[in-house]
């Protein structure tokens, strides 16, 4: 799953650091969700986008799997 978690954070001075704090995990956590390492729980997905005050369609992209 991409996301545009990096994009609108640093489109509003955040630094990864803050961010985690906000969202109570590790700045690896965020590091790991922007590079796409990390998917996170719905409870998660759902935090983010409540920080930027945003839906979850408008930060995380979702890509049907190809093939079905």
């Amino acid at each position: 799953m991409k996301n545009r978690i990096e994009e609108i954070r640093k489109a509003r001075g955040i630094r990864q650091e803050e961010l985690a704090k906000m969202l109570g995990v590790s700045r690896q956590t965020v590091s790991s969700l922007e590079n796409g390492r990390y998917n996170p729980s719905i409870s998660l997905a759902f935090k983010v986008a409540r920080c930027f005050g945003m839906t979850i369609e408008e930060v995380f992209i979702y890509e049907e799997e190809q093939g079905r």
